[in-house]
C-alpha cells in the first residue's frame, strides 16, 4: 500500500483530564464502519463476554467443543475484512509473525493471558483494514518484548499504510517517539479535567485502620507450593513450581505474557479449581482440608485486570470500593454508614473522593484503576496482591499508588505479591523477586 495522508496523533494527559471524552467526540464525528476503538475496558471485545467469567474463574470443565480458538476467531476477522488477497494474506501473515501469534492459534480465547489477549484483540482489529484506529493505553499489559513489537508496528503503520492513528497515553514513557503530533490534555476548555491536587510525594504517616480486623494466620508462611503443576488440555502453564512466601515479605512477580502469573495467582486467590489438586498451603492451612474459599479471601486484597474487566455493571464508585469489605465483585449489600466512612477515607489518601457518587462506568478507565486498586487496601488485608496495579496511571498516579504501597508495608505483618511488567514500577520495598518462564 502507497502511504496516504497518514498521522499519529496522541493524546496525552493527567487521568481524569478529558482524553477519553475528546476520543468518544472524534469517534461519533467520523462515525463508519472503518473507524475502529479499542479501549482498555473492551480488550477481550463485546462478542466475549463469557470469557469474563471463565478467565475469573480459571474452569475447564466449561470448555467445549463450540468454544472458539484464537485461530478460528482471527481467520474469521479475516473474511470479514472482505480482502482476501495475497497483499492482505501478507499483512495478516505479518501480524502473527510480529506478535509471535502463531503458537497461539490453536489456544482456547478463554485461556489466554491478560497480555496475549490484547496481542489478540490488536490483530484482529488491524485485520478489519480501519482508516481510523483510536488506541487506548494500548501498551499496558504487554511485556517489554510485546511493546517493542507494538512500537514497530506502529512505526510499520505510520509509514506504509493508510492508517489514521490516535493513542490515548497517561504515562510519559510510553509516547512514541515518531507521533507526528501530541494534544495535551486537559484542554484550556475543557470542563471535564479532574481538578483534585494530589501530594503525590508524601508517603503516608498514617492508614485508616479496619472496621473488624482479623486476627492474623498463626503460621508465618503465608503461601508454600511444592512441585504444583497446572495444564489446560495440552498446554503447560506451570511446571513443578517451588515456592514460599514468608509472612512480611514483599515479592514481586515477573515474567513474559502468557508465562502463568495470573495462573499462579489464582490458586493464590483460591479461584482456580485445580489447587485442590496441588500440594498448595495458604495461611497454614492445606487447601481441601476443609476451608471455604472465603475464608481465604477474607484475608486477602486483591486487583487484577480480569477484576477490571469483570466490574461491568453501572455501581457508584463508593460500592465499587465498598465491595472490597465483603469479597465480592459488584456490591450486594449497601454499605452502613460505618463502611462508607471507611471506604472515604481511603478515597482521599488515594484522591479520589469526589468520586464517590459518581458511576463506576463513566469513569476514565485510569479513575476505574484507582478505585479498584482502593477496593484492594479497604480492609487492610494481611496479603496484598496487586497484579497489574498501576494499569492506565498517569505519572503522578503512578507514584501515589507506589506511596501508598510503600506505607502498607511498614505495617506488622503485611505482606505482599505486586505483578508489573515495568521495573521501575516497583516500590522500594520489594525484597524477593520471582520471575516466571513460559513453557
Amino acid at each position: 500500500m502507497e502511504k496516504q495522508d497518514t498521522r499519529i496523533t496522541v493524546l496525552f494527559g493527567p487521568n481524569g483530564s478529558g482524553k477519553t471524552q475528546y476520543a468518544e467526540k472524534l469517534r461519533r464525528t467520523m462515525a463508519s464502519d472503518q473507524v475502529r476503538y479499542l479501549a482498555f475496558s473492551d480488550a477481550y471485545g463485546p462478542a466475549t463476554d463469557r470469557a469474563y467469567y471463565l478467565q475469573l474463574r480459571w474452569n475447564q470443565h466449561d470448555i467445549d467443543e463450540e468454544t472458539p480458538n484464537v485461530g478460528t476467531l482471527l481467520e474469521r476477522a479475516y473474511l470479514q475484512s472482505g480482502q482476501d488477497t495475497p497483499e492482505h494474506r501478507q499483512w495478516r501473515n505479518h501480524l502473527y509473525e510480529l506478535f509471535n501469534m502463531t503458537a497461539l492459534l490453536d489456544k482456547y480465547i478463554i485461556l489466554l493471558s491478560s497480555g496475549e489477549l490484547r496481542k489478540f484483540q490488536l490483530i484482529k482489529t488491524l485485520l478489519a483494514n480501519p482508516k481510523v484506529l483510536i488506541l487506548d493505553n494500548p501498551f499496558i499489559g504487554l511485556d517489554v518484548e510485546a511493546r517493542q513489537q507494538l512500537n514497530d508496528l506502529l512505526r510499520l503503520i505510520s509509514s506504509k499504510h493508510a492508517i489514521r492513528l490516535y493513542l490515548l497515553i497517561a504515562k510519559q514513557g510510553d509516547i512514541p517517539e515518531f507521533a507526528d503530533e501530541i494534544i495535551r490534555f486537559p484542554l484550556e476548555d475543557s470542563a471535564s479535567a479532574n481538578e483534585s491536587s494530589k501530594d503525590v510525594q508524601c508517603i503516608p504517616t498514617s492508614l485508616p485502620s479496619p472496621l473488624h480486623p482479623l486476627a492474623p494466620s498463626a503460621s508465618p508462611i503465608v503461601i508454600d507450593m511444592h512441585n504444583v503443576s497446572i495444564r489446560y488440555g495440552e498446554r503447560t502453564i506451570l511446571r513443578d513450581l517451588n515456592w514460599q512466601v514468608k509472612k512480611g515479605e514483599r515479592w514481586a512477580l515477573s515474567g513474559q505474557n502468557g508465562s502463568g502469573k495470573s495462573t499462579l495467582l489464582s490458586l493464590v486467590c483460591a479461584d482456580n479449581p485445580q489447587s485442590y489438586a496441588c500440594d498448595i498451603n495458604l495461611f497454614g492451612n492445606q487447601r481441601g482440608s476443609g476451608e471455604s474459599i472465603w475464608e481465604i479471601k477474607r484475608r486477602i486484597g486483591f486487583v487484577s485486570p480480569e477484576m477490571h474487566r469483570s466490574y461491568m455493571r453501572d455501581l457508584l464508585t463508593m460500592n465499587v470500593v465498598a465491595s472490597g469489605l465483603k469479597d465480592t465483585v459488584g456490591l450486594y449489600v449497601r454499605p452502613n454508614s460505618e463502611e462508607k466512612e471507611l471506604c472515604l477515607q481511603w478515597m482521599r489518601i488515594f484522591g479520589i473522593e469526589q468520586l464517590a457518587n459518581r458511576s463506576f462506568m463513566k469513569l476514565s478507565s485510569g479513575e476505574q484503576r484507582l478505585a479498584l486498586v482502593t477496593r484492594a487496601f479497604v480492609k487492610n488485608p494481611e496479603l496484598l496482591i496487586l497484579d497489574e496495579p498501576l494499569h492506565g496511571l498517569d505519572d503522578d498516579n503512578r507514584q501515589l499508588v507506589r506511596n501508598v504501597i510503600e506505607a502498607f508495608c511498614q505495617l506488622p505483618e503485611k505482606t505482599l505479591i505486586m505483578v508489573t511488567h515495568y521495573e521501575e514500577e516497583l516500590p522500594k520495598c520489594i525484597n524477593n523477586k520471582l520471575y516466571l518462564k513460559r513453557q
